[in-house]
């Protein structure tokens, strides 16, 4: 999953380096918003990055403590 969003955050910054040296042309015909787009595209996936990044790291902290959880024990304290 990191790499997917990794790899369309790459993918949105090279295509916003790709263009701005066209910044010029874009801005003669009105498509300035085309490069940001590119650039918000690469922005969101940096929190996309952060996002994916920490909820795998939950996710294998919660499979770590429950292979560490001895086994009959249940996993809700118990209300007595």
């Amino acid at each position: 999953m990191v790499a997917t969003i990794v790899g369309g955050t790459i993918i949105w910054f090279a295509l916003f380096l790709v263009q701005l040296p066209f910044y010029g042309w874009f801005d003669d015909h009105g498509h300035t918003w085309w490069l940001w787009t590119c650039l918000a595209g690469g922005g969101l996936g940096f929190i996309g990055i952060w996002y994916v990044r920490r909820r795998d790291a939950a996710i294998k902290r919660a499979e770590a403590a429950e292979a560490a959880r001895v086994p009959g024990q249940s996993a809700a304290p118990s209300a007595d």
